[in-house]
């Protein structure tokens, strides 16, 4: 019998009797879930959206949107009322709603015992010590005085000190040369993870995607390059980066998940030292900016392997179409009319891919990106940094 023969109980195969394409809920509606909604259309899915306002990102083009806070937590429950999963573009939603969800039998994915590695970094230093991932040094420290404590230990300022919680960007985070600079990390009222300041050549990022039964998928090593505390510009995959080190990066980041049991997406950023080791920086349980260059550059997307992901579909091929492909981020500037630049980007360069948002231009906002693909890096890296500035308005011819 085929496995889409109709049995002696009236089912389809496999499938349970009924079966229909799910919903998928996202919580967030930033420019994650716009381009995972995109990678849904082709599968006939259908998508629900939890956004904070009818201008973001995603709710520009779900047809299905709710319009509510999401630290709420009837509004959550009510949200999640016939989706078949939930899944979010952001990490913000407080822990004990994402287990109130799971106790009236909603899958959440990443659960929130994943989830919480990606939203407290205390807890996710903790675990990642406890499983042997290798880190930098660090521990919370409960003040000022204390953070200089902490420099002394690990060999003097200057150190970092993050807040454990919501901070992305850049934000949240301080270099700090003095105990004077200490004070202002403090000041949120939230406890401070400290860490050393690694000595690292650039800064690397491990993208996998596992299902809930257990299949992951590896894409290449990607080096992260980052302008201001923001991501500028990534390269797949990184240039010069030895096999045997980007295999550790791959194996750590599938073990991570793993361990942490990470259902979805999971982006692993990482420090490759001056002496030929590389360390965990942060995690993240979403789609990733490091990972945007698989929406051209791969044969299945981050966007479309974190969508079969928490559906618990097979998952698709990771690997690269191109020798190099890079991405690099259009930020705002004063040059607020970005579509009048198509003329020029597309026209030089036909294999160009542009990805806009729909956001407001403001000055330093992560407002699109693009994708260029090719043989030679120095040209696929000119082609992108030229259409991303272009775009921006730093380059005007």
């Amino acid at each position: 019998m085929s496995e889409h023969t109709a049995d002696s109980a009236g089912r389809l195969g496999r499938y349970p009797e009924g079966v229909t394409f799910p919903v998928v809920g996202m919580v967030g509606g930033g420019q994650l879930a716009r381009m995972t909604h995109e990678a849904g259309i082709p599968l006939g899915l259908k998508f629900k959206l939890l956004s904070d306002t009818p201008q973001d990102s995603a709710a520009q083009v779900v047809s299905d949107v709710v319009i509510g806070d999401y630290r709420d937590l009837d509004t959550l429950v009510e949200f999640a009322r016939g989706c078949d999963v939930i899944t979010f573009d952001h990490e913000h939603v407080p822990f004990e709603h994402l287990r109130a969800l799971e106790a009236d039998g909603i899958n959440v994915r990443p659960g929130p015992d994943a989830l919480v590695h990606a939203q407290n970094k205390g807890v996710m230093r903790a675990k990642l010590m406890e499983i042997g991932a290798p880190c930098p040094r660090h521990r919370i420290v409960s003040d000022p005085a204390d953070a200089a404590a902490f420099a002394e230990e690990a060999g003097g300022f200057p150190v970092i000190l993050k807040t454990v919680q919501g901070g992305y960007d850049g934000k949240g985070v301080w270099f700090v040369r003095t105990q004077a600079d200490a004070e202002a990390p403090f000041k949120a009222g939230v406890p401070v993870l400290a860490e050393e300041k690694v000595d690292f050549v650039r800064e690397l990022a491990a993208n996998i995607v596992r299902s809930p039964h257990g299949q992951a998928v590896a894409y290449p090593v990607v080096e992260s390059q980052q302008v201001d505390g923001v991501c500028d510009t990534v390269i797949a995959p990184a240039p010069g980066l030895s096999d045997e080190l980007a295999g550790q990066a791959q194996e750590l980041a599938l073990r991570i998940a793993k361990e942490l049991d990470v259902v979805g997406h999971l982006a692993v950023e990482l420090f490759e030292t001056t002496d030929g080791r590389i360390l965990v920086n942060e995690l993240a349980m979403r789609p990733h900016n490091s990972g945007h260059w698989s929406q051209d550059g791969a044969v299945t997307s981050q966007f479309a392997n974190h969508v079969r992901a928490v559906l618990d579909l097979p998952l698709g091929d990771p690997r690269p179409r191109a020798k190099w492909t890079v991405m690099c981020n259009v930020l705002g500037g004063d040059y607020p009319d970005m579509y009048a630049a198509y003329l020029h980007c597309m026209a030089r360069d036909p294999q160009l891919k542009i990805h806009m948002y729909g956001k407001d231009v403001k000055p330093g906002r992560k407002v699109g990106h693009v994708n260029t693909y090719g043989d030679d890096l120095d040209d696929v890296l000119e082609r992108a940094r030229h259409a991303a500035g272009y775009l921006r308005g730093t380059i005007t011819e």
